[in-house]
Formats: structure tokens, sequence, C-alpha cells
């Protein structure tokens, strides 16, 4: 198992990770490290521990509006689908409602061009 160092608020961190997914954890750390910068810059320090806490709850809010609005997504994919088969509903009876009266207008013509041909 892989061991990577990483940095967040000035200080060095070795984490263990599964193969290949060093450069992730990297950019994983790197992203929280920017949220305490973040923070170090608006509450000041308050202590390690409080400032990756604190990154930690601001990380799991984006996380968490990040879910409402893929949900909300979803919810307007099956919104969407649902009314994509109303409308290829209506729409195949309203081309088989065009065929009958189409076929209709036909045996009529067909009807008048035999009376026309008798007289």
């Amino acid at each position: 198992m892989p061991l990577v160092n990483i940095m967040v608020n000035n200080r060095a961190y070795t984490i263990a990770c599964d193969e290949g997914e060093e450069d992730h954890l990297r950019e994983l750390a790197g992203h929280l490290d920017s949220k305490v910068r973040e923070l170090l810059e608006q509450v000041g320090q308050v202590g390690d521990l409080r400032l990756v806490l604190m990154a930690a709850l601001l990380v799991t809010d984006d996380y968490f509006d990040a879910v409402a609005r893929l949900d909300a997504r979803a919810k307007e994919l099956g919104d969407l689908a649902g009314a994509h088969s109303e409308i290829a509903g209506q729409l195949g009876r309203a081309e088989e409602i065009a065929c009958e009266t189409l076929e209709a207008a036909a045996r009529r013509i067909e009807d008048i061009a035999a009376r026309l041909a008798q007289a």
C-alpha cells in the first residue's frame, strides 16, 4: 500500500492509499488545503484541528449541495422522459388519425372517379 505525503495548512501528513490512487489523494488534499487556507484568511489561526474540521464541514456542505442539484436534475430528467413518452403517444395517435383521414379521402376520390367514369 503506497504512502503519500500531503500538506495541509503547511503541515506534512503521510497517508496510505490504494495502488494507483496517489495522484487522486494529492488532488483531494490540495482541495482540502485550499479550503483550510480560505478559512485561515477569514477566521485566523484557531488551531489545526478546528480549521480542518471547519474545512471538512464546508466540503461536506458543497457535497450535499451537489447531491441536491443532482437529485433535482434526475427529477427533471424523469419528468422530461414522462413528457416525451406522452408526446410520443400523442404523435402516434395523430399519425393514425392522419392515415385514416388520408385513406378515407383516397376512397372518396376513387368513388368520385368511378362515378365519373360511369357517367
